[in-house]
């Protein structure tokens, strides 16, 4: 042991020591200088901005600077077609001569899709898938029925358009949506000859209203008197009212008069 420690202490050692590490110091060097070499470290060009050129003077910047280049497309209906819209890698980017640009352009037709169901669900469901296509909301317009907002039916340039059939990818559906307030006319009821609790009954039953009611002559026992005239009254060219429509009714314990007699065809 004390002739390694009395080896420690000599000058054949520390001239060891000395080339190892001077060994060491100039392998990083050289690995370093040979990998900036190799690398060509801080050459290179700064990628220009593509975006917003048309893809003609995109290519003839890329090809002035020694640059290749991918080209991918994508349908925007309210953009004109061959416009540069993204480019990888982004503008100023330093990058070395005959590096690949990756531009997306917009392409002239627009691809087709199959048109999505969307009958009988609500407005805000539809608005959500006709997105997920591709597809815009164009006019819309409502009608009578049960529920609010519900798509009843859908056109496209002012045809009806089935699910499932191909359409333009960015076209404008026209949609007819539920107002909410059911059917808006409803089957005007024959009252005559009924009593008013059995009108009453009656009249809710067709969502319309009870109004003016009256009594003709003596009326000694209201409860069974009979109507023997409304208005409206029911007739060939009237059998249809608005929803909510009041009704007015003549009471009369006497039997109603006759209707006009049929003529005989």
């Amino acid at each position: 042991m004390s002739k390694f420690f009395a080896y420690l202490r000599t000058k054949t050692f520390r001239n060891n020591v000395f080339l190892a590490f001077a060994f060491v110091i100039a392998f990083m060097l050289l690995s370093f200088f040979s990998l900036r070499f190799y690398t060509r470290h801080g050459e290179g060009l700064p990628v220009p901005k593509l975006k917003g050129l048309s893809i003609g003077q995109a290519i003839e910047l890329l090809d002035a600077q020694g640059f290749e280049y991918q080209i991918d497309s994508v349908y925007l209906g309210d953009k004109p077609p061959g416009l540069v819209v993204e480019q990888d890698p982004e503008p100023n980017t330093n990058v070395k001569t005959h590096r690949t640009i990756y531009l997306t352009i917009i392409t002239r037709s627009a691809p087709n899709v199959g048109f999505p169901d969307i009958l009988n669900k609500t407005f805000l469901e539809v608005r959500a898938i006709l997105a997920n296509y591709g597809l815009k909301v164009g006019d819309t317009t409502y009608a009578s029925d049960i529920e609010r907002d519900r798509v009843l039916s859908a056109t496209v340039g002012g045809q009806p358009i089935a699910t499932g059939k191909d359409i333009p990818k960015g076209s404008k559906i026209s949609l007819v949506l539920g107002d909410g307030l059911g059917a808006s006319e409803v089957d005007l009821p024959d009252l005559t000859g009924l009593t008013l609790s059995d009108a009453v009954f009656a009249l809710r039953g067709a969502s319309l209203n009870l109004g003016l009611t009256t009594f003709e002559g003596a009326v000694t026992d209201s409860a069974n008197a009979r109507i023997i005239q409304q208005t409206p009254a029911l007739t060939d060219s009237l059998n249809k009212v608005p929803i909510g429509t009041h009704i007015d009714i003549i009471l009369s314990n006497q039997p109603p008069p006759p209707g006009p007699v049929q003529k005989p065809k």
